[in-house]
């Protein structure tokens, strides 16, 4: 079954549908053009959308596509990526934007179960399925990955983390109160991070710890 898929995948009948399909998206899409191409952060919008199809479709990057035309593509495929281009929206506090989303919303429906609450994120956030995540920090760094079932959040009042930049966070795992993972860190599935981790590490484990330090394996508390 699984060959005769790739086989339809790959025929000129499954093409043509797939282009037909993908026109149909751009009147389904107008309101995101407009936000995107009068978005005061549309540069790291641009940066999201090359991040995202560098994982997934690296050869639509070959064609050298208008940004927007990309965008559109995105939000076709991608409830998670929906969430994270409202997200920058809306943190533009313009009344005008915030109006036009509200109808925009309604052609592609964002991913329920993903809050993205967080103060800043930088250009480059990779969501991989994003079901049951929760993202309140008070920063994100650029070029991370967050993969489902993930919990960014709070441990008290006003305590939530800050992310660095090129960090991986891993199924289901959860990172609470106020600590810093530093750049370059992997947090691996189901870990339970409550205390800083230094960059350049992987940590695993509940409560977690360090079991790998700039590419050397190691056994380290936090």
């Amino acid at each position: 079954m699984n060959s005769e898929r790739i086989k339809f995948s790959k025929s000129k009948t499954y093409r043509i549908v797939n282009k037909l399909l993908y026109a149909l998206q751009f009147p389904r899409g107008f309101l995101h053009i407009y936000l995107f191409l009068t978005s005061s952060v549309r540069s790291v919008i641009e940066k999201d959308i090359t991040r995202w199809l560098e994982i997934d479709y690296p050869e639509r990057l070959e064609k050298k596509r208008p940004a927007w035309m990309e965008l559109i593509w995105l939000l076709w495929k991608f409830e998670e990526f929906r969430n994270l281009f409202y997200y920058r929206i809306k943190r533009e506090y313009r009344l005008s934007s915030r109006f036009v989303l509200e109808f925009a919303i309604l052609f592609y429906k964002p991913l329920p179960l993903l809050y993205i609450r967080s103060d800043f994120i930088d250009e480059g956030l990779f969501i991989q399925h994003g079901y049951g995540t929760g993202i309140t920090a008070k920063r994100i760094g650029k070029n991370c990955w967050i993969n489902q079932h993930v919990v960014i959040g709070y441990s008290d009042i006003g305590k939530y983390p800050v992310i660095g930049d090129n960090v991986h966070i891993g199924v289901g795992a959860k990172v609470l109160g106020d600590i810093t993972v530093g750049d370059n860190s992997f947090i691996g599935a189901n870990a339970v991070v409550l205390k800083d981790v230094p960059p350049n590490c992987t940590v695993v484990g509940v409560p977690a710890y360090i079991i790998k330090r700039d590419g050397k394996r190691v056994r380290e508390e936090l």
